[in-house]
């Protein structure tokens, strides 16, 4: 009797479904894996992840430090790290001759400085194995008849799979996850992850371009802060301390439609209170230099001068004559200014969404639907999310692994 052939339909032409396809291919030679994407790009997230660089992980070794990255599913994501994480990541790329490089900030890179690297690598393996793909392909609809699934794509066609996993990103309309709900899946609501605050017509927006190497960002009436560098744009305030924080605050931020109030010490190593208490000898140090032309805070020239007309000091003042009000105004400004923030933008090159498939409804260990036999998820297409910093493409790496491990044992077996 001949035995037919088992297939895999990956939906997804991403880092998680990537890292899917190619594994399964190569833990299993006979089983036929096709990889499905709806646009006309592969890897599309990977091509413009770290400014072109891609930022594929982060040297983060500790698995319970790891998970304290994650906004959303540290509980899940500390189960799934135990059979691939950063350490095999790492692995994995240098067996195929890409040697990733670690910088000052944690983040890791290919040593090439190229995502071009990490594209070449992924198509090399699925061309090595023999994995399909099917571009301008989109799946609308899957559903399960006896053992086989029939995936219906946008032109009518009907594929057919003995396994599939979905690996389709997040979507920002919870419309989006109809055709998984279909299969008796649960969605947690889409919200962005990971933007910049807008504050329209902000005097500070002319400094557009200047970065503070350490601010803390703390945003009013919660507990939630970050400190990290903070980036000045035209639109508002940017950089990995703000991003990281809108990660944090991603839910909260969405009930109070992006308007709200945010702190920003500009000084890290000083809080208001303390900052009063040394104020004393600085203005004894600096006495008879002109406070524009002393900066003794290394902050960026610009933004000190900006800071001084905030407070109504002129640049030619000496520190020595400093009113007390003047000297109170640039204290509270330097350790705690206000901001009305008005809306976000996303950050495109490390969009990300948090929301999707609810957790509990998936194995952990397997990545396999608790609902659907064979169903499988991989990436964002979950309610999990990472903080920047290679954190969303280690849990592509990890979901997209454990994925296909299991679906290549469990196809060599049936």
């Amino acid at each position: 009797m001949i035995q037919q052939e088992k297939i895999l339909i990956v939906v997804g032409g991403g880092a998680a479904g990537f890292f899917c396809a190619v594994n399964a291919a190569r833990l299993n030679k006979s089983l036929k894996v096709i990889i499905v994407e709806k646009s006309s790009k592969l890897l599309s997230k990977v091509k413009v992840s770290g400014g072109g660089r891609c930022n594929v992980t982060h040297a983060c070794f500790e698995i319970n430090e790891l998970v304290k990255r994650y906004p959303r599913g540290q509980n899940f994501l500390k189960k799934a790290f135990h059979w691939f994480y950063t350490k095999d990541t790492v692995q994995w790329f240098k067996d195929r001759g890409v040697t990733l490089k670690t910088e000052a900030d944690g983040r890791m890179f290919p040593v090439t400085n190229h995502s071009e690297t990490i594209i070449n690598c992924l198509v090399k393996e699925a061309n090595l194995y023999g994995v399909e793909i099917l571009m301008n392909c989109d799946i609308v609809s899957i559903h399960k008849q006896y053992e086989q699934f029939i995936l219906t794509t946008n032109s009518n066609k009907q594929l057919t799979a003995n396994y599939v996993c979905v690996a389709a990103g997040g979507h920002s309309k919870a419309a989006s996850f109809d055709w998984l709900q279909q299969l008796g899946h649960s969605i947690e609501t889409p919200v962005p992850s990971l933007f910049t605050f807008n504050i329209p017509s902000h005097p500070i927006t002319q400094l557009m371009g200047v970065a503070v190497n350490e601010a803390i960002v703390k945003i009013n009436g919660s507990k939630l802060q970050q400190q990290g560098p903070v980036l000045i744009t035209h639109w508002g305030l940017s950089g990995p301390a703000v991003l990281k924080l809108s990660a944090w605050a991603a839910r909260d931020l969405a009930v109070c439609n992006y308007h709200f109030s945010a702190t920003v010490n500009w000084l890290t190593d000083y809080s208001e209170h303390t900052l009063q208490l040394q104020w004393p000898q600085l203005r004894q140090q600096y006495a008879s230099q002109r406070i524009g032309h002393k900066n003794p805070f290394a902050l960026p020239q610009r933004l000190w001068l900006y800071l001084l007309q905030h407070c109504s000091i002129k640049e030619e003042q000496r520190w020595a004559d400093l009113t007390s009000k003047q000297q109170n105004q640039l204290i509270k400004t330097l350790t705690a200014q206000v901001f009305d923030v008005k809306g976000k933008t996303t950050f495109k090159e490390e969009f990300v969404t948090c929301g999707g498939i609810q957790l509990n409804e998936i194995d952990a260990n397997t990545m396999q639907s608790k609902l659907v036999d064979r169903l499988f998820f991989a990436g964002e297409i979950m309610n999990v999310d990472g903080i920047t910093g290679g954190f969303n493409f280690q849990h592509a790496w990890t979901s997209g692994w454990i994925a296909a491990t299991t679906i290549a044992t469990l196809s060599s077996n049936q």
